[in-house]
């Protein structure tokens, strides 16, 4: 073999080496990092995200309970815990007063907070019926619930 082309060859293959080289380097120092973990979540949480008491305590949610449970509509253990039970055995008994809760899926949407202010409206709490659980509606709610088992 001539010099030359022996020079081109040797040229040529650390010119590959060189480039194959960078792309392994380019994949390992470019790759995406690992997600980071997030937090875990606890059975605490996941159950505290399940519940929507409306600014209740655990009394006045149970007041709520023994009354949804004391006019036919079964909202399940009378916890103190307003969860999806207790929200669909509201959303029924709203449903059955034709005062329009919607679906009946233990979700505390606007449809279901229309019908729990027309609810409250009907026992002289003056709320705008706009689908919001503002201060208004938390505190009428609130005061509904004063009483009860």
């Amino acid at each position: 073999m001539r010099p030359a082309c022996t020079r081109m060859i040797v040229s040529a293959a650390a010119i590959v080496g060189i480039a194959a080289g960078s792309l392994a380097g380019a994949s390992a120092g470019y790759a995406a990092s690992p997600p980071a973990a997030g937090p875990a979540l606890s059975a605490q949480d996941v159950s505290i995200l399940a519940v929507n008491n409306l600014g209740l305590n655990t009394q006045r949610a149970k007041n709520w309970q023994c009354w949804l449970r004391d006019t036919g509509y079964n909202p399940g253990a009378i916890d103190g815990q307003l969860g999806a039970n207790s929200w669909k055995a509201a959303q029924r008994k709203f449903n059955d007063m034709g005062l329009n809760a919607g679906t009946v899926d233990g979700e505390v949407g606007p449809n279901t907070i229309r019908a729990l202010q027309r609810y409250l409206n009907i026992h002289g709490y003056g709320l705008v019926v706009d689908g919001i659980a503002g201060p208004a509606t938390r505190a009428a709610f609130w005061d509904f619930n004063a009483t009860g088992c």
